[in-house]
């Protein structure tokens, strides 16, 4: 059975499914897998999508996007536009208002303190924060009056949605973390494990790596909502077990991510129990190049980072060579099948942001052994591995524990090896490798290895945000708890120029022109992101759950509040 019937099945079975909500926490328990598990539960301290979406069944932006990528208001009264009013003229500030009469879970108020807290702790020079591109070009967040709040930019800024908008930017309780800014960021145990929040669950255990009981939240501002009384969050395993654990045995009624080869998943969702849904977003799995060296020889606080250059990853050459080595098409057909599309592109959509850039789909094994050839790798010693002034290019490529990354390593080695490079393999549990435990020497911000692959997204349509994770000084080090966005440790004073340009370009096209240059820079130009497939999110929910509407611009669980039990 080919996917694409069985996303074409799990369609019909919503159309026909009843939407009825029953009353708040009559519905029993929901039980939800993720096969990478939870870490914390705060997403200013983790740039882990696991980690980012078990919190945000918790705690709340101003505002999300929804299935289509509209923005919709979730604590805030409407979104803010030019013609409401609630941007200025000159594009330099964005004013909220909140919802009169919202509550934090233990009771107390929301107010525009709690929101200009939450850019301050972001914004924390010290505090690491791991979304902080979110903020970028924020001069000021004041408080208006108790529900009103108005972000002024540093210069004029089209698109303003960035801070306190989607999954990844929740508002945080003033009083609750207060005294966890900067440094004490990551110390404080208690706050990041149970935060509390305006979202429809509360934390009643957070077992890190493990499982994550709730309960409904009985302030929620909608009366009948949630319509589940308990969420069973479990953590860990792998996608085969988890899908599993929804299609065929029906123990769980959510499963998140499925990387599984397209005939497993269709031979799961014969199983009767459950369905999967898919659709296309900005997910990319790529491979990220270190630029950094991580040889554990060097000290822990140069080790990968920009006082170390790596001694060979620095080379264009060597980097252009290890993508041409690639054949994306048949990642895709390995991996992915219908649910993948190889990709050249960092950003590879909306159709207005993603690049033309398909130079890298057509495997060039021989251009790859010449490039090197070129920058003077060659194999003097006739071991099969190039070697350049006394050293050999023997790489460190490391993943997060996956069957189908694994393949992808597989496939790469060997291709690497047909160009003369020595390759490594090493794979991570994946609660540990997204983890973001600045004490972990697993984690992928922390890239003690020399390449890397995971997949990423960033949340909305507009890849502003994610674009500025690349901008100088923005790297994951030990001066911020090895939090950070720009993997790579990238800088490129060219590339920031066009960040700010970028930042103040108001008209569509041009900015849809400007975020191409950008995304080509990072790979086209630089090969310092290798972009291998554009992925179908895939997920998959029990027969016997109503609600449930995939969003690949958010939170997969951005309307977890809606979900309900359908009596069969």
């Amino acid at each position: 059975m080919k996917l694409r019937t069985l996303l074409l099945g799990a369609a019909a079975a919503c159309a026909l499914a009843p939407a009825a909500m029953a009353e708040r926490a009559s519905d029993g328990t929901v039980n939800i897998i993720y096969w990478q598990a939870p870490s914390i539960m705060n997403p200013y301290l983790s740039g882990g999508t696991k980690d980012i979406e078990a919190a945000s069944m918790v705690i709340e932006p101003l505002g999300r996007y929804d299935p289509t990528g509209a923005l919709v208001p979730y604590l805030a009264e409407s979104i803010p536009t030019v013609e409401n009013g609630g941007v200025s003229e000159d594009l330099t500030s964005i004013t909220w208002k909140l919802k009169e009469g919202l509550m934090w879970s233990d009771g107390t108020p929301v107010t525009s303190a709690d929101v200009v807290f939450t850019a301050e702790y972001c914004m924390d020079p010290e505090g690491g924060c791991a979304q902080l591109a979110k903020y970028s070009g924020v001069q000021s967040v004041e408080a208006v009056d108790d529900l009103t709040v108005k972000v002024t930019f540093a210069q004029p800024t089209p698109n303003p949605y960035g801070p306190f908008m989607g999954g990844q930017s929740p508002i945080i309780q003033k009083a609750q973390f207060e005294n966890c800014k900067g440094a004490n960021a990551s110390t404080c145990t208690d706050e990041n494990f149970a935060p509390i929040g305006t979202g429809p669950f509360v934390v009643t255990e957070f077992r890190p790596n493990d499982v994550i009981s709730m309960e409904a939240n009985q302030n929620y501002r909608e009366a009948d909502k949630p319509a589940f009384a308990n969420v069973n969050f479990k953590g860990g395993g792998d996608a085969n077990a988890a899908g599993r654990a929804v299609m065929e045995t029906g123990e769980f009624d959510y499963a998140w991510n499925l990387q599984l080869a397209p005939d497993v998943l269709a031979a799961m969702a014969e199983g009767g129990q459950g369905t999967p849904v898919a659709a296309f977003g900005t997910l990319v799995e790529r491979i990220e190049m270190n630029l950094t060296n991580p040889s554990p020889d060097l000290p822990a606080d140069t080790r990968s980072t920009v006082a170390e250059p790596h001694p060979f990853l620095t080379d264009l050459n060597v980097r252009k060579a290890l993508s041409m080595a690639i054949d994306r098409e048949l990642l895709v057909e390995v991996g992915y099948g219908q649910a993948g599309r190889a990709t050249c592109n960092l950003v590879p959509a909306p159709a207005l942001y993603a690049s033309d850039n398909t130079e890298c789909l057509t495997q060039d094994i021989e251009g790859a052994k010449a490039l090197l050839e070129e920058s003077g790798w060659t194999d003097s010693d006739g071991d099969g591995v190039r070697d350049k002034d006394g050293m050999k290019l023997s790489i460190l490529y490391q993943t997060s524990t996956n069957a189908v990354r694994q393949d992808f390593q597989a496939l790469i080695k060997d291709w690497w090896s047909q160009i003369g490079v020595e390759t490594e393999l090493r794979n991570i549990d994946a609660s540990v490798f997204f983890g973001g435990d600045p004490g972990s020497p697993d984690t992928f911000q922390k890239f003690y290895a020399d390449v890397e692959m995971y997949a990423n997204n960033f949340d909305g349509t507009d890849p502003q945000s994610y674009l500025s994770m690349y901008r100088c000084g923005n790297e994951p080090k030990p001066s911020s708890q090895w939090q950070g966005e720009n993997i790579n440790r990238f800088c490129d004073e060219d590339y920031d120029a066009l960040l700010d340009e970028l930042a103040r370009t108001g008209e569509l096209e041009e900015r849809g022109r400007i975020a191409k240059q950008l995304n080509d820079m990072l790979t086209k130009d630089t090969y310092t992101i290798v972009p291998l497939v554009d992925r179908g999110r895939v997920s998959a929910h029990s027969n016997t759950l109503g609600g449930v509407e995939l969003n690949t611009w958010d939170s997969e669980l951005w309307n977890v509040a809606d979900w309900y039990r359908i009596d069969q």
